[in-house]
């Protein structure tokens, strides 16, 4: 993991390179109409957020301890730990901005299906599912007690749309994949290591067509998650990228006459 030092320097350095966020110098009219539908579309269903938005500030003040099982970056199979709700919902949860992202990014491109790497406390997750897909959101967690909190507010909330899987990604993915259907959206946020990262991309690219997107969570958040996103870009099967810096965004539409790389501010 880089320092915040380094991340900060990562940061400026994509702040300088990318392209503007509102599309200028953009020739590529599938970007340009993802820069303005997506990424600056506007907030037109933002009262659909804010039941959400009220939970992560219910969620941030909880004290409610629960047993983490890290099976991520750094971490040692099965090593345990206490930490509070709290803490969970302030240092884990995707921001505001990028659930909603996401949500803008199935409802645009209809997407039946999708999947998630990583529930945590649910926060994105519910944003996944107001996208409302035909075949719903399948979302795998690591760790037994975070995912238990999490299907029991599912529960509460008559959230049906949710499938929740509890295991390691490396034994539960591979079921997940064959129950989607449809245009197929992937979201990985839950083992930020190098290897892991290559292998479930290899793994669900198996069963992606040209109509599936792929979302990879922190892709400059340490060397190897960068180089997983350099060998990602470079697969035959891909044919555009967008690195947003804390996200990036994989096609795989036949349309493209030559591969498509873009960095663009978010």
């Amino acid at each position: 993991m880089y320092t915040s030092f380094q991340l900060a320097k990562k940061y400026f350095q994509y702040l300088v390179k990318s392209s503007n966020s509102r599309g200028h110098g953009v020739h590529s009219p599938f970007v340009f109409d993802f820069i303005t539908n997506v990424l600056q579309s506007p907030k037109k269903n933002k009262f659909l957020f804010k039941e959400i938005e009220l939970l992560r500030k219910t969620l941030r003040q909880s004290n409610e301890e629960l047993t983490v099982v890290d099976l991520g970056a750094g971490s040692v199979k099965g090593n345990a730990t206490k930490r509070t709700v709290g803490s969970i919902a302030k240092n884990a949860a995707k921001s505001p901005k990028f659930g909603q992202l996401l949500y803008k990014m199935a409802v645009y491109y209809r997407m039946e299906t999708i999947l998630e790497l990583g529930t945590s406390l649910g926060l994105t997750t519910r944003y996944l599912a107001l996208a409302k897909s035909v075949h719903g959101v399948i979302s795998i967690e690591g760790s037994p007690e975070i995912a238990k909190f999490a299907r029991q507010s599912f529960i509460n909330e008559s959230n049906d749309n949710i499938e929740l899987i509890v295991g390691d990604f490396s034994e539960k993915l591979e079921n997940a994949l064959a129950k989607m259907k449809g245009r197929k959206m992937i979201f990985f946020d839950g083992n930020h290591q190098y290897q892991s990262t290559l292998d479930y991309f290899n793994q669900s690219l198996k069963y992606c067509g040209e109509d599936d997107i792929m979302i990879f969570d922190d892709i400059h958040w340490s060397e190897g998650m960068e180089k997983a996103w350099q060998e990602i870009k470079k697969n035959k099967e891909v044919t555009c990228t967008i690195d947003l810096f804390f996200v990036g965004v994989v096609f795989f539409r036949k349309e493209f006459k030559e591969k498509l790389e873009f960095s663009i501010r978010f």
